[in-house]
C-alpha cells in the first residue's frame, strides 16, 4: 500500500487512484528562458523517480510535465539575445531535453507547450467570467480571490492574511483590481510584445492559468497527483486550485506533492552568492549518472545539501553498485531470501517514496550478492530496483552487440551508459563549486 504525504492535508494518506491501476500525474515543468539549474534538476529527478516506482509497482502512469514558453522572462531574454521569444523557448527546450537525458530522466507521456493551448486558455477564462469568478479591467482579466472557497489552504495561509499583506500596494496594476490579492488570468499586450487576439483585446495568459488548462485538457478535471517544487505551493499551485475548481466545480488534484530545495554547502543557492550552478555546466565535468544518483537516492521532501563530499560519496557508491552488477551471475538462487529483499524494498518505498531507505535495501542486497554466487534472477531483481532510481548499467560487450543492447533498453527507459571518464568528478569538485556559475548567453 503506497502512502503519500499530501501537502494539502499535511498528512500521510493511502494512495487510492481515480482509476484502478492507473495514475494521472501532472508536474510543473520549467520556464524555458535559460539552462536549468540543479534545483530544477532535483525536482525533475525526484518526480521521475516517483513515476518509476509507480511503474515498478505495476501502475500505468500518464505523466504530464509542461514547458512554460509564454512568460515575461522569455520576452526579456529574447530582447537580450536579439531573437524571438519562440526561438528562445525552442533553444532552451532543446537544452532541457539534453540535460535531463544525461540525468536518465524518462520523457514525459506528453510535454505540452502553452502556445499549443491558447484557444483553450481563452475559453477557460471566458467561462470564469461567465460564472462571476473573473472580471475584465483595461484589457486585463483578474480572478476574484474572495469568491474562492478555502483559498490558499494549500500554503496554510488565510485570505485575511493575504489581504493585510497587500493593503499597502499602490502600483498601477493594483489600481486596476477590485482586490489587491486578485491575480491575473490574462494580461493586456504591451507595445512590441508577443500577443494573441482575445475578447479583451491583444494579450497573453497569466502564468497560473496555463498549467490549469494544460492539466485539465489532457488529463481531465480531476487528477490523481499534482507535483512541483516547494516554492510553487504559493502562489502558483494555490491559484491553479482556485481557478480550476471555480470552473469545474470539482477537486482539481487528489494529492499534492512538493519536493525540497537544494542548498550549496549549507547555503541557499543564489546568483548573487556565486553558487548558482546550471546542469549544463555541471555536466561538463560531472557524470550525469553520478548527479542522478545523488538526487534520486534522497527523500524527495527533504532539502538536499550539495557538497563536494556528498558528490564524491555518490560517485563511490555508484561504482560499488556497478561492480556488483557486473560480476558473474552463474550460481543458484535462494528464492526466499531474494523475496525478502524485494518485500523490504517495497515496504521502504511505499512509505512516501522514501528513496533513502529504499537505496539502503539495495546496498544490503548488493552486500548479499557479493557474499555468494547467484543466478540471473537475482541480477534482474537487482537491476529492477536500481532502475527505480534511474540507474541503468550496460555491460562492456563486443562493439557489434552494443547497438542492439541500447535499442532494446531504450524500449524501457532512456539509457545513460556509465563508463570510465577521462576526467574525474574529484578534479571538478576540487576547482570549487563557484567555478560553475552560468554563462548568460
Amino acid at each position: 500500500m503506497i502512502k503519500i504525504y499530501d501537502t494539502m492535508s499535511r498528512d500521510l494518506r493511502e494512495f487510492v487512484p481515480i482509476e484502478d491501476g492507473k495514475v494521472k500525474m501532472y508536474v510543473c515543468g520549467p520556464t524555458v528562458y535559460n539552462y536549468i539549474h540543479v534545483g530544477n534538476a532535483r525536482s525533475t529527478v525526484a518526480f521521475d523517480t516517483i513515476r518509476r516506482y509507480f511503474e515498478y509497482r505495476g501502475y500505468e502512469v500518464a505523466y504530464i510535465s509542461n514547458f512554460t514558453d509564454v512568460d515575461d522572462k522569455i520576452i526579456n531574454r529574447a530582447k537580450e539575445e536579439g531573437i524571438t521569444p519562440q526561438e528562445v523557448a525552442d533553444k532552451y527546450i532543446a537544452a532541457f531535453r539534453e540535460d535531463v537525458t544525461a540525468l536518465g530522466v524518462k520523457p514525459a507521456t506528453r510535454h505540452p507547450r502553452v502556445v499549443e493551448f491558447m484557444i483553450d486558455i481563452i475559453r477557460f477564462v471566458e467561462e470564469l467570467i461567465e460564472k462571476g469568478f473573473a472580471y475584465e479591467s483595461q484589457g486585463d482579466v483578474y480572478f476574484r480571490v474572495e469568491k474562492s472557497h478555502n483559498y490558499a489552504k494549500l500554503a496554510n495561509k488565510t485570505l485575511e492574511d493575504l489581504e493585510l499583506g497587500a493593503s499597502g500596494r499602490t502600483d498601477e496594476e493594483t489600481a486596476r483590481k477590485e482586490n489587491p490579492v486578485d491575480f491575473a488570468l490574462w494580461k493586456a499586450a504591451k507595445s512590441g510584445e508577443i500577443s494573441w487576439d482575445s475578447p479583451w483585446g491583444p494579450g497573453r495568459p497569466g502564468w497560473h492559468i496555463e498549467c490549469s488548462v494544460m492539466s485539465t485538457e489532457i488529463l481531465g478535471d480531476t487528477i490523481d497527483i499534482h507535483g512541483g517544487g516547494a516554492d510553487l505551493e504559493f502562489p502558483h499551485h494555490t491559484n491553479e486550485i482556485a481557478q480550476s475548481e471555480a470552473k469545474t466545480g470539482k477537486t482539481f488534484a487528489n494529492y499534492w506533492m512538493h519536493n525540497g530545495f537544494v542548498n550549496i554547502d549549507n547555503v541557499k543557492m543564489s546568483k548573487s552568492l556565486g553558487n548558482f550552478i546550471t546542469v549544463h555546466d555541471a555536466l561538463k565535468t560531472l557524470d550525469g549518472q553520478v548527479l542522478r544518483f545523488f538526487f534520486a537516492t534522497q527523500h524527495y521532501r527533504k532539502p538536499i545539501n550539495f557538497t563536494e563530499k556528498a558528490v564524491r560519496d555518490a560517485e563511490t557508491n555508484l561504482k560499488y553498485l556497478k561492480n556488483t552488477y557486473e560480476q558473474p551471475f552463474t550460481g543458484n538462487v535462494d528464492a526466499q531470501e531474494l523475496q525478502a529483499f524485494k518485500d523490504k524494498f517495497v515496504a521502504a518505498m511505499d512509505e512516501d517514496f522514501n528513496a533513502a531507505n529504499g537505496i539502503t535495501v539495495v546496498f544490503e542486497m548488493a552486500k548479499w550478492i557479493n557474499s555468494g554466487n547467484y543466478d540471473a534472477s537475482v541480477k534482474q531483481a537487482f537491476a529492477d530496483m536500481l532502475e527505480v532510481f534511474g540507474i541503468v548499467f550496460i555491460e562492456e560487450v563486443l562493439d557489434v552487440e552494443i547497438e542492439d543492447l541500447i535499442q532494446n533498453a531504450k524500449k524501457r527507459v532512456p539509457v545513460v551508459i556509465l563508463r570510465q571518464r577521462t576526467k574525474s568528478v574529484t578534479n571538478w569538485l576540487l576547482k570549487g563549486l563557484s567555478s560553475l556559475t552560468p554563462k548568460m548567453e
